[in-house]
């Protein structure tokens, strides 16, 4: 049985890894879902990035190629109601109410497939091991684009972590490129593993803010469940309870894993997040980020 850490590590063998060492106050994880990134969301979450506002994102593999896709090339608005197959014969995929020409995931696999191409003579010369979190680092050095999540996150050292990197045209390119061009390159998420939960233990504080639910919310619990839980949890999504999912599940039952501290402040939101999310960054996170540049608060 684990035994929570009340205290943070003295030492740590991954203290010189700068995307996961210790730092000073409250270590703030941010979960999201794919459809944030499609929605038109992906610019706030950009911004809370850039300006270090968060220390973790942990995304699904849509998370990941969609920042990158659209530095690539555009998504249109369509409609909840567009036929399937009028669209399919159009070149045309729906996420909702937005359309993705094939196109797209054209320029991105023309993209992509070289950089596995060097990741892969990486692994071969210099023995390096591909955890998801440093191959969504390369990525953002490589796309070299202001308007992504994962260049800013790559910049300053922010780590992204994604355990189902291969769940969508991402996972499509590494299955082209085995089969094309060599089956070699080797992805280690165990190592990714030892990586997110050393954050909270090694955190003064942890809280933990998640909009949506599935992986991203459940990896980012798992991984405080290794210092007793988060301090502080907000939740915003749509999921209800009652169907026994994690996803719709309260703080209270987080509470009974041992994934949130039983005197933690935490809040669930049972709201669509393209209406919440702006609400609670403007009124947090920006209103900040506009006091401190105004020097109206003495803290960054």
């Amino acid at each position: 049985m684990l035994k929570e850490r009340q205290e943070p590590f003295e030492s740590d063998n991954l203290e010189t890894d700068l995307f996961i060492r210790r730092r000073s106050g409250c270590t703030i994880f941010l979960g999201y879902t794919s459809n944030i990134v499609s929605s038109g969301m992906r610019d706030m979450i950009r911004f809370l990035v850039q300006h270090r506002m968060v220390d973790c994102l942990v995304t699904t593999g849509g998370g990941i190629e969609e920042d990158l896709i659209k530095c690539l090339a555009p998504f249109y608005t369509g409609d909840f109601n567009l036929e399937g197959d009028k669209l399919r014969e159009k070149a045309l995929n729906r996420i909702g109410n937005l359309l993705v020409p094939n196109e797209n995931y054209c320029k991105f696999e023309d993209w992509v497939i070289p950089i596995l191409d060097e990741m892969l003579k990486e692994q071969l010369e210099q023995k390096i091991m591909w955890k998801p979190s440093t191959i969504i680092e390369r990525l953002g050095q490589k796309i070299n684009n202001e308007q992504s999540i994962c260049y800013w996150a790559a910049l300053n050292k922010i780590p992204i972590f994604c355990p189902a990197l291969t769940d969508g045209s991402l996972g499509d390119m590494v299955f082209f490129h085995r089969k094309t061009r060599d089956p070699g390159l080797i992805i280690d998420i165990a190592g990714d593993i030892e990586r997110i939960n050393s954050i909270p233990l090694k955190a003064r504080k942890s809280a933990s803010v998640i909009i949506g639910a599935g992986i991203p919310k459940h990896h980012i619990f798992n991984a405080n469940l290794m210092r007793g839980g988060s301090d502080y949890a907000v939740l915003l999504n749509t999921a209800s309870e009652y169907d026994g999912s994690d996803a719709g599940a309260r703080p209270d039952e987080a509470v009974s894993w041992g994934k949130i501290r039983p005197d933690a402040k935490s809040v669930k939101v049972h709201c669509d997040a393209s209406i919440a999310f702006p609400i609670v960054v403007a009124q947090t996170f920006a209103h900040h980020f506009h006091n401190t540049k105004r020097g109206l608060t003495k803290n960054p």
